[in-house]
């Protein structure tokens, strides 16, 4: 009798402490989107922030933010950010930002909204621009005297650059074709 009655305020706890849980799992519908939750940066550039950032800035910053996960060079197996070159075609290919990503933008859009892992949107827009060009760098697809900027990240060519087809109507958020190109 004793151990039926706990079983039956345990099931009656429960049932209570999911309904309180549930309660703020609810969807907002019919309340406006924040402005300010997600900016994504397109492959033309548009989005992206006013700022700059260097590789050897970058090089400070991954060690700091980025070595744990991803090793000293880029090259940590099951986390891989440089190598796989020409391995796309192969029976295994290694996806990384030099041998699969189409657009250095993608890179920094990624890295700002969520890296460094477990301390997401925590970096400045220079040092999302410093990591940018240190991971491209070890990627052999800029010089080490490369600074990144707001005008010149979305003219850094990716080697896979081609690998991918884009929608025929891709647009740029806020940006609409004109009749003549729909």
């Amino acid at each position: 009798m004793y151990t039926r009655s706990i079983a039956v305020l345990l099931v009656c706890w429960v049932c209570f402490a999911a309904a309180e849980l549930s309660h703020d799992l609810e969807p907002s519908l019919g309340k406006p989107a924040p402005t300010d939750f997600e900016s994504v940066v397109a492959p033309d550039g548009t989005g992206l922030p006013v700022g700059e950032g260097s590789v050897t800035g970058g090089k400070t910053l991954y060690a700091t933010h980025c070595v744990a996960c991803h090793g000293s060079e880029g090259t940590q197996p099951g986390n891989s950010l440089a190598g796989g070159r020409g391995t796309l075609n192969s029976t295994r290919p290694l996806k990384t930002v030099g041998s699969y990503w189409p657009y250095a933008t993608t890179l920094f859009d990624y890295v700002n909204r969520a890296m460094p892992y477990g301390n997401e949107k925590s970096l400045s827009d220079n040092e999302v621009y410093a990591i940018t060009a240190y991971v491209l760098y070890l990627n052999d697809i800029i010089p080490a005297d490369t600074r990144l900027t707001n005008h010149n990240l979305a003219t850094v060519v990716m080697p896979n650059r081609d690998g991918f087809r884009s929608a025929p109507d891709y647009q740029p958020v806020g940006r609409s074709l004109p009749n003549s190109e729909k």
